[in-house]
């Protein structure tokens, strides 16, 4: 497999892009307007001026990665010489079932199908194309280029030779491939959002403080970011929805969003996305700020 396209230019689909794009691979990247893609464009560009700075890679090698990612606005022209299609979209049921329709359709027939999703189920993605054994979940961990995990995830139809091809795959983008079976959020999400949800519930009830929360996590159980702030970084919208398909799909009240977490989503307060969260971001600042409605 040589030509890769890649659906959708935000956060995960560019970081998708730039790996291939690295290990040598041709990347169609494919969103609905070109100012998106010139964005990605130009996030990829400055995460690999961090790559050539670090001496990961060398200022040709980096001309050379981006000379092989290729922009398209039309879906179909952007998959048309596919091997695989990797499906980056908004983390969204109805959304990514449509896509994966038109990719059924646009794609060539021997095309491997994977979404990046992060908890929707595979299988039911797979049911709406003519090829499920050829449909499988490849969850990318942020940020992309620097995480080493990929969780390979099979839908109740994908063959063993899809699997055995995208784990060889994996390797050759430096990754780790770790092969799981499609449940509700599958290994990283089953046992992330849980975590972070009773988090948030510790705040709720009133038993800890923000800061103190993700210090007794760091200090205590040697996480390199506290849930509180991981939950900003990964968005507070995306954590809601990732625990609304845990809660649907197992039918246990234990996985239950808290209605802070609902409450603050509602009012658009999702994390580093909107500038302010449990902490507040601004650009061009490090430090890590606590939010004013969590100071005490």
């Amino acid at each position: 497999m040589k030509n890769i396209s890649v659906i959708g230019s935000g956060t995960m689909g560019n970081g998708i892009a730039h790996v291939f794009a690295q290990f040598g691979f041709e990347v169609s990247l494919v969103d609905i307007k070109q100012e998106f893609l010139d964005k990605a464009i130009a996030k990829i560009s400055k995460n690999m001026d961090r790559q050539v700075a670090k001496e990961i890679l060398s200022e040709t090698d980096k001309e050379a990665a981006l000379s092989r990612i290729h922009t398209f606005t039309s879906l179909a022209k952007g998959v048309e010489k596919a091997d695989l299609v990797v499906e980056a979209a908004t983390e969204n049921m109805e959304l990514k079932l449509d896509i994966f329709r038109q990719l059924d359709q646009a794609s060539p027939d021997s095309a491997i199908l994977a979404s990046n999703t992060s908890s929707i189920s595979i299988t039911k993605i797979a049911a709406v194309t003519n090829r499920p054994t050829q449909v499988i979940g490849m969850h990318f961990m942020n940020p992309v280029p620097v995480m080493k995990l990929i969780e390979v995830i099979r839908g109740y139809a994908t063959s063993d030779e899809t699997t055995q091809k995208i784990m060889s795959l994996s390797k050759e983008l430096k990754k780790i491939p770790v092969d799981v079976n499609d449940y509700p959020g599958f290994v990283a999400n089953r046992i992330l959002m849980p975590m972070i949800n009773e988090a948030i519930y510790t705040l709720y009830e009133g038993v800890a403080g923000v800061e103190e929360i993700d210090t007794v996590m760091k200090l205590g159980m040697a996480h390199p970011m506290g849930p509180l702030q991981l939950a900003d970084f990964i968005g507070l919208d995306v954590c809601l929805s990732i625990l609304k398909v845990l809660h649907e799909g197992f039918g246990n009240p234990k996985y239950a969003p808290c209605p802070l977490l609902v409450n603050m989503v509602e009012a658009g307060y999702k994390g580093v996305k909107t500038g302010e969260g449990f902490y507040s971001y601004t650009a061009g600042n490090k430090d890590l700020v606590l939010a004013p409605r969590f100071k005490k």
